[in-house]
């Protein structure tokens, strides 16, 4: 029987989801017939991650730490199985700015961004807006909308820079115009020759009309279709854009992609997630239900592409 080490927990501020998803993956690990363990870490050392007994590493932690590469290395360095991205792959990904730079190259939709001048944050009387509003400021390297400011005008612009200063969370933030209509995203996972491919779109329609923490964590208002009225040809490019992105990025196993689709049509990527939730409210898994695949066999389809794509350790 194939044994695998569920990872979850971390040092970021999303410890507590990634406890729910890693909890999710678990139970359906034991589900498949897999013997499961589950195990709660903050930053484990690659000395730690050597006395790990298991056949495949199933790592869920979300944040800097865990999806931005620091984690995949340690594990790489060990030479054991896991599942998901290298750590090349998950730190670009992690990387909205980088994400975005890239996508531009291979011709996707993408809006422009600027990095939030430190002075802005420190004097924001002074401060000097690059982008016009509306606006979002976020943090360049976090995800479940921690740190998500929308700033419809001027004024809350300067009232957001007030708040930013005053909070104890002080990661590199970034600004892009904000995109008001339809939040799709697009799943990815690998096919049983290693290719990755898409999964349904679902699109996300939360109640608050900002698809933040709550909406994602704590309320049960959002709203999610899968497969929505979309017309083909943007389906197809959706689809289409979602796998060229992944596939320069080195992205393995899994992987989620997210659009705006704004008022008048036009489709905008956002971001590339390579450790997406695992939760009840987790977009990834209701896109591989709505295609044949339950948890159980989604976790135990990952497990056993870990395995069998598993290579030696190189000089990372």
């Amino acid at each position: 029987m194939t044994s695998v080490l569920i990872l979850g927990g971390g040092p970021d501020a999303e410890r507590q989801v990634s406890i729910a998803s890693a909890t999710a993956v678990h139970q359906a690990c034991l589900d498949a017939g897999l013997n499961a363990n589950l195990l709660i870490v903050n930053t484990p050392t690659a000395e730690e991650i050597a006395t790990y007994q298991a056949d495949v590493i199933f790592p869920v932690l979300h944040g800097t730490f865990g999806e931005g590469g620091q984690l995949q290395q340690r594990i790489q360095s060990t030479n054991r199985p896991f599942v998901g991205s290298n750590s090349k792959a998950a730190r670009i990904a992690m990387d909205k700015l980088a994400t975005k730079l890239l996508a531009a190259t291979l011709g996707i939709p993408t809006k422009p961004a600027a990095i939030l001048d430190p002075e802005s944050i420190t004097n924001p009387d002074q401060a000097v807006c690059p982008i016009d509003t509306p606006l979002v400021i976020k943090p360049v390297a976090d995800g479940s909308s921690y740190g998500l400011y929308l700033c419809p005008d001027s004024a809350s612009w300067h009232a957001t820079l007030q708040s930013i200063a005053q909070s104890d969370h002080q990661p590199i933030y970034m600004i892009e115009p904000m995109i008001e209509g339809r939040e799709l995203t697009v799943g990815i996972i690998n096919d049983d020759q290693g290719r990755l491919k898409t999964l349904p779109i679902v699109q996300i329609a939360p109640a608050s009309g900002t698809y933040d923490y709550q909406a994602k964590y704590e309320r049960n208002d959002t709203v999610y279709t899968v497969n929505p009225d979309l017309a083909d040809d943007l389906v197809s490019d959706l689809q289409d854009w979602s796998l060229s992105l992944c596939n320069a990025l080195g992205v393995r196993h899994l992987a989620r992609v997210d659009f705006m689709l704004d008022q008048k049509g036009n489709p905008w990527l956002l971001e590339a997630n390579t450790v997406p939730g695992f939760t009840p409210t987790s977009l990834l898994p209701k896109a591989a239900a709505a295609a044949g695949m339950t948890m159980p066999d989604l976790c135990n389809h990952l497990v056993h592409a870990a395995l069998r794509e598993h290579q030696p350790a190189q000089n990372w």
